[in-house]
C-alpha cells in the first residue's frame, strides 16, 4: 500500500468526477461533520493495521467525486454502517466497486472455500478486501433459504469419487487440529487448518457422491470451517473469522445441518460480543435460538448462555438471569457426552455467570465465577485456560486483589510460554499495563520478571520498567 500524505489523499485518490450525492446523503444520516466522519474511517483502519490521516479536506475530496483508494472503501462503508445501524452498498456511497473484491454471491462452495483457505494461508494476501474488516452490520442467511444451493455447489464435471472414508477423514482431522488449538495454539492449528481445507477438502466437494454421502461431508467441512472461524476470532483476525462463520453457515444450510448452523450463530454472536457490539451480539444469539426449536439439552444451554451475556450487555437484567436459569437447568438434562468442538460444559456455563454478573457490575460475583469455571475447566484445555486466568487476573486487579491478580497471571504465563496466540499476546500486553504502576509491590516485580524471561523466550521485546 502506498503511504498517504498528512491530509490523507493519497495519489490513487487524486482524480475528479461528478459530486458524490450518495455519500452526502449518507453524511446527513449519520449527523457527521466532515472531520468527525474522516477520524472515524482512521480508527477502523487501524482495526485492519492500515495507518490512515484523513481529516476534513479528503472528505471535502470524495464528495466532489473523488474515488478513495481501493482498500479505504470498504473500511468507509463499514464505518457507515456500523454508525447507520444496517449495511451500506458501494453504489449508494457513489463508489465503485474494488477490482478483486467479488459481489455477495459466489455461486459455488468449493470455490469460495479455496479462496478464504489461500488468503489465510498466504499472509501476505491478507488485505483489507480480503481478511480485514468485521462487519458490524452484515446480514446474515436463514437456514431455511435453501432454493437450488445443492445445484449451485455440484460439480459439474467430476473426476473423482468420494465415500464415507473421505467424510470420516475430515471429521478426524477436525478432531485432531482442534486439539492442536487445545494445546498449542491457534497460531499453530489454523495454518493447518486452511491448508486442510484448500488442499484435501475442497477436491472433495468438486468430487462425485451420492447424496448421503455429499449432505455428511457437507456437515463435517461445515464444523471445519466454523472451528476456522472460532480460531480467526480468537487470533484477533475478526474479518477473516466473520468470513469463515459465513461460509461455515452456508455449508450447514446445504447439509441441513441445523446444530452447525445454530452453533456457529452463537459463535459470531460470541465474536460481537467481545467487539462490544451488544446489540448485535443479542439479535445473533436469539437467531440461534430461534433456528433450533429441536435442539438436545446440550446446544440449548449453549444457545441460552450466550442469549444471557448479549442481554446482560444491552442492560436487560431480567432477561440476562432468565437466561441463565435456563442455560443451567437444560445443562443440568444433557449427557455426559461433550462435542470436541464448540462443546458447553459446566465450565463454559460459569464463564456465562462471570460475564453477566461483570456486565451487572458484580464484580466479587464474577470473580468466584471465574474461579468455578477454572476448576471445572478439563486439563487439556489450555487455550480456554490462558483465557479464563487472563480475565479472572484483570478483574481480580479491578478489584484491588494485586497480589491474588499476580498469582493469577503466574497462572496466565504457565500456558502463554506453551502457545502461539495472539488471543494470549493481547492479554500479555493487558497485563503489562495494568501492573506498570505498581511495581513497588514484591508480588508485581516478580511477576515482571517473569514476564521478561517469558517474553524473550517469545523473542518478544519488553522494555525496562513497564512489567
Amino acid at each position: 500500500m502506498k503511504p498517504m500524505n498528512t491530509r490523507g489523499v493519497g495519489v490513487a485518490e487524486a482524480s475528479h468526477g461528478s459530486r458524490n450525492s450518495g455519500l452526502e446523503n449518507l453524511l446527513e444520516q449519520a449527523r457527521w461533520s466532515g472531520t468527525q466522519f474522516a477520524h472515524a474511517v482512521n480508527r477502523a483502519g487501524a482495526e485492519v493495521g492500515l495507518t490512515l490521516k484523513y481529516d476534513q479536506s479528503a472528505v471535502s475530496h470524495w464528495l466532489r467525486g473523488t474515488q478513495p483508494r481501493e482498500q479505504v472503501r470498504p473500511v468507509v462503508l463499514e464505518v457507515l454502517g456500523r454508525r447507520l445501524g444496517r449495511p451500506v452498498t458501494y453504489a449508494e456511497a457513489g463508489f465503485r466497486r474494488p477490482r478483486n473484491q467479488k459481489g455477495p454471491e459466489s455461486g459455488d462452495t468449493a470455490e469460495s472455500l479455496l479462496d478464504l483457505g489461500r488468503t489465510d494461508m498466504e499472509p501476505s494476501r491478507r488485505g483489507v478486501l480480503t481478511a480485514g474488516l468485521y462487519s458490524a452490520t452484515l446480514a446474515v442467511p436463514l437456514f431455511s433459504d435453501q432454493a437450488h444451493a445443492e445445484e449451485r455447489a455440484r460439480p459439474t464435471r467430476p473426476t473423482t469419487r468420494i465415500g464415507e472414508g473421505e467424510v470420516a477423514t475430515v471429521r478426524t482431522m477436525t478432531d485432531r487440529i482442534a486439539d492442536i488449538l487445545d494445546e498449542l495454539g491457534g497460531g499453530h492449528a489454523r495454518p493447518m487448518a486452511a491448508a486442510f481445507l484448500v488442499n484435501t477438502v475442497a477436491p472433495y466437494l468438486r468430487a462425485s457422491a451420492t447424496e448421503a454421502v455429499r449432505k455428511d461431508l457437507l456437515s463435517a467441512t461445515s464444523d471445519l470451517t466454523y472451528l476456522a472461524g472460532w480460531m480467526a476470532m480468537y487470533e484477533r483476525q475478526h474479518g477473516l473469522g466473520q468470513k469463515y462463520y459465513l461460509q461455515a453457515l452456508n455449508l450447514a444450510r446445504e447439509a441441513g445441518d441445523h446444530v452447525t448452523y445454530c452453533r456457529t450463530l452463537r459463535g459470531m454472536s460470541l465474536q460481537a460480543s467481545n467487539l462490544r457490539y451488544g446489540r448485535k451480539a443479542l439479535e445473533l444469539a436469539d437467531s440461534a435460538a430461534e433456528a433450533a426449536p429441536k435442539a438436545g439439552p446440550r446446544l440449548v444451554a449453549f444457545l441460552r448462555g450466550q442469549q444471557a451475556h448479549a442481554a446482560s450487555m444491552v442492560g436487560d437484567r431480567r432477561q440476562a438471569f432468565q437466561r441463565l436459569g435456563e442455560a443451567e437447568t437444560a445443562l443440568s438434562k444433557a449427557d455426559s457426552r461433550r462435542e470436541s468442538i464448540g462443546g458447553y460444559d459446566t465450565s463454559a456455563y460459569q464463564f456465562h455467570v462471570a460475564h453477566v454478573l461483570y456486565e451487572t457490575r458484580d464484580l466479587p460475583g464474577s470473580i468466584a465465577a471465574l474461579k468455578a469455571a477454572l476448576r471445572a475447566k478439563p486439563a487439556q484445555e489450555r487455550q480456554g485456560r490462558l483465557h479464563a486466568n487472563a480475565v479472572l487476573a484483570q478483574r481480580q486487579f479491578e478489584y484491588g486483589h494485586v497480589e491474588e491478580a499476580c498469582a493469577t497471571w503466574h497462572a496466565f504465563l504457565d500456558d502463554y510460554a506453551m502457545l502461539s496466540t495472539a488471543r494470549g499476546d493481547e492479554h500479555f500486553e493487558t497485563m503489562r499495563r495494568r501492573v506498570a504502576s505498581r511495581r513497588k509491590l514484591r508480588a508485581v516485580r516478580e511477576l515482571d520478571e517473569r514476564a521478561r524471561q517469558v517474553a524473550a523466550v517469545k523473542g518478544q521485546n519488553v522494555p525496562q520498567g513497564t512489567a
